[in-house]
């Protein structure tokens, strides 16, 4: 996107300024990234030799991490990946794309360029998961068989659950949503600018089931409210944000700042308010509460779809049979190992993982390690004593220039990884720095095994 064609290009002059501020961004920019990269793989004496069947079924940035880990580890190993996506999207950036920071490109590349040598790659979607059979079924009929299967499919955006609301309308009636990819995330800022250079009532939400990344709803809200400031029309705007629950966030201490930040800039909070469906014409959102229905009108609205397992997945003897995952179909692994509780020779990691925190790209780059090192390790004939403490990190930005870093577990800690440099619950530049500058090499990294 080109800044004579942007519409905010007036409103993010911090990112245009002297010479000198733009040398220590970067430098500050590679310094964060390079303190979390390792160097080198392993040398090919210290590979586990082995002839074992790994498949790995998807092809998104927990998929391309774990066959990198694996290639490194193993000699000898058929690694396949199946994945029919010939695009890769790098979708933390898909806020910043929503924003008018970065272009559509930016989040954009291909699976095969991060696809190590010595793996292979069938591009097809898979139609069935059999672990009583040790083997998937892709969509042509071929039977892949395996000795361990690393499931990294991701999870489905299910916008079709939202009746009046067919996905080629994001962008359109002021409806916007950054989820869908990268086109649409640009259309949602196109959708989002108009109403920033306008006023009126910004509508925001977030949907009652698991989610990946579930900073971004705050976000995006964040951010409409500081354009909105900047264009001088936040006094002629009402900003509501609808929380499915009676939190704005999973972590209290997390919730409670962000309450805090609401109320000081004047974001009205509705909990208990789930979207059901929409009325473009009218502009008229529906939502369930408590007592029963709500209509909201809306000059624009952000729209987070539920999100669930993929079909292949829900229907197979995979995910939870008991719990609070069963509907969504998050697989059945133990939150620690990542190792399926029923399938010991099945592992699940990244969005499809049924575990209480982890829905994030920095969670791939803590869990596939701890699944590797379990899969290596019994090839080997030994044990791995790694665990998945259920690190997830959210670099939450408050408005354009602006961020706190927020890290937790699954105890709700706060477990920075910078203490005494970045405080987790402070709105600061550096932090912003980090999610629009660092973290894009960071993740490429970790696609390629070295993060």
């Amino acid at each position: 996107m080109k800044h004579d064609n942007n519409p905010g290009a007036r409103d993010n002059a911090l990112l245009h300024q002297s010479l000198n501020r733009r040398r220590f961004l970067m430098l500050g920019a590679a310094g964060a990234a390079g303190i979390v990269l390792k160097p080198g793989t392993a040398s090919a004496e210290n590979k586990v030799k082995t002839t074992a069947r790994i498949v790995i079924a998807g092809a998104g940035a927990a998929g391309l991490t774990a066959a990198s880990r694996l290639s490194q580890e193993l000699d000898g190993a058929k690694i396949t990946l199946i994945d029919a996506r010939r695009e890769h999207f790098y979708q933390p950036g898909f806020t910043l794309v929503g924003s008018g920071i970065k272009p559509a490109d930016y989040a954009i590349s291909t699976t095969a360029q991060y696809v190590p040598e010595g793996v292979e790659l069938v591009q097809e979607h898979i139609v069935e998961f059999d672990p009583e059979g040790n083997k998937v079924v892709t969509e042509s009929g071929k039977a892949h068989v395996y000795d361990f299967l690393i499931v990294a499919t991701g999870m489905k955006l299910e916008y079709g659950l939202i009746e009046g609301l067919p996905e080629d309308l994001i962008g359109q009636n002021g409806i916007g949503s950054i989820y869908h990819s990268p086109a649409k995330a640009e259309a949602t800022w196109q959708a989002m600018s108009a109403f920033a250079d306008k006023g009126g009532r910004g509508v925001f939400l977030r949907p009652n089931t698991e989610m990946k990344c579930a900073g971004a709803p705050l976000k995006y809200t964040f951010i409409t409210d500081d354009y909105l400031s900047r264009r001088g029309q936040r006094g002629k705007a009402e900003v509501v944000y609808n929380s499915n629950n009676k939190v704005l966030f999973s972590v209290p201490i997390v919730s409670e700042k962000v309450r805090m930040l609401f109320q000081e800039r004047n974001i009205q909070v509705n909990y208990e308010r789930v979207l059901k469906a929409i009325d473009p014409g009218k502009r008229i959102a529906t939502f369930s509460t408590p007592t029963g229905t709500e209509e909201q009108g809306y000059d624009f609205i952000h729209v987070i779809p539920p999100m669930r397992a993929p079909e292949a997945i829900r229907n197979s003897p995979l995910p939870w049979q008991t719990g609070p995952w069963v509907d969504e179909g998050w697989m059945e692994v133990d939150k620690g190992t990542l190792r399926h509780e029923r399938y010991r020779n099945v592992f699940g990691v990244g969005d499809i993982a049924g575990v209480p925190k982890g829905k994030t790209a920095a969670s791939v780059k803590w869990q596939v390690p701890v699944a590797v090192d379990h899969l290596v390790a019994e090839i080997a004939g030994k044990t791995s004593d790694s665990l998945y403490t259920g690190y997830t990190s959210c670099p939450l930005i408050t408005r354009l220039g602006q961020a706190m870093l927020v890290e937790f577990d699954y105890q709700n800690n706060l477990v920075p990884s910078f203490p005494g440099v970045i405080a987790p619950l402070e709105e600061l530049w550096i932090s912003w720095v980090m999610k629009t500058m660092a973290l894009r090499p960071t993740y490429t990294s970790m696609l390629r095994g070295r993060a």
